[in-house]
């Protein structure tokens, strides 16, 4: 399992670097933590039962503060499309 959170470690490492380079600066130090996180949790030697415990509040988080976002932060018809 912690196998699974070093690969997470990697594609959101790779996800910081091409936020870093699209000029996206917020969003790249985000996944930069979020990479952090990651290969600091892979290295724990948690039990299987953990890991699931802390990728479900990691999904829990992730949902409240993106629906938050979507909801009473972004404009509608703002975008130029």
């Amino acid at each position: 399992m912690e196998r699974m959170y070093r690969v997470l470690g990697f594609w959101t490492g790779i996800f910081a670097v091409m936020f870093y380079l699209g000029d996206m600066y917020t969003t790249s130090l985000i996944f930069f933590g979020q990479t952090g996180f990651f290969l600091l949790l892979s290295y724990l030697k948690l039990s299987e039962r953990m890991y699931i415990y802390i990728f479900g509040a990691y999904l829990t988080v992730f949902f409240i503060g993106f629906t938050y976002w979507t909801t009473f932060m972004m404009t509608p018809g703002v975008g130029g499309h």
